[in-house]
């Protein structure tokens, strides 16, 4: 094994929650709710949107300013992921990696701009040699295009890679790379079957490093502190 690869939504920092949380607070402003059903499918791919504020107008039967309900869900996200920091485990991770001369990489079907800016913010921007984006690919996840154009910028196999992961599209797609591939579950996404990965973690802090690699290596595949 000689790269990680991060998935950066909901893997990184968990600007996923942030998004559901605007749009549910619009639903309400309409005495409506938005059901979490709705949502998870789309985690991980942006190549196949859910519309919420399309959806929204037709359960109220009437037209609305779809583009205002939109810039006002972007001005709130903003507000909402400017105060997350990293996932727990993550800046473990980067630092024992670089310490082990691991390569290191993201992967996202996210804009480039969006991931490079808040990794920027984060001060993480310099730890990863690679980052491919929405931009770099024809199909996002659940499509493998991401994982195993990240895995040649790296300069390795996706055989070589361990893929960190928290939603189903992201692990179907690093599978589909040929990589080891460890599901984390956030907040939403702990109510996805993620069963096809390798390795099932609540949090990247309950498993060290080193001992990941040796999982992997082994290629035996485990399901540790599994999410009910």
């Amino acid at each position: 094994m000689q790269a990680l690869i991060f998935d950066f939504d909901g893997t990184i920092l968990d600007t996923e929650s942030s998004e559901f949380q605007a749009w549910q607070e619009v639903y309400r402003q309409y005495g409506l709710e938005l059901p979490l059903d709705y949502w998870l499918p789309f985690i991980g791919n942006n190549s196949i949107s859910f519309d919420p504020a399309d959806n929204l107008e037709k359960l109220l039967g009437k037209p609305l300013d779809k583009e205002g309900l939109e810039r006002w869900v972007e001005a709130r996200k903003q507000t909402l992921n400017q105060s997350l920091q990293p996932l727990p485990g993550v800046l473990d991770y980067l630092e024992a990696a670089q310490a082990m001369g691991l390569k290191l990489g993201v992967a996202s079907s996210s804009r480039r701009a969006w991931v490079q800016g808040h990794l920027e913010r984060l001060g993480l921007l310099g730890h990863f040699q690679v980052i491919r984006t929405k931009e770099d690919v024809a199909l996002t996840k659940p499509d493998p295009a991401l994982f195993v154009r990240a895995a040649e910028g790296l300069g390795v196999s996706p055989g070589q890679a361990i893929v960190l992961e928290d939603s189903l599209n992201g692990v179907l797609a690093a599978k589909s790379a040929g990589a080891f591939t460890v599901a984390i579950p956030n907040a939403l996404t702990q109510h996805l079957d993620l069963s096809q990965a390798d390795l099932l973690l609540s949090c990247l802090c309950d498993l060290a490093l080193w001992d990941l690699l040796r999982i992997a290596r082994q290629k035996r595949p485990t399901h540790l502190f599994p999410i009910a």
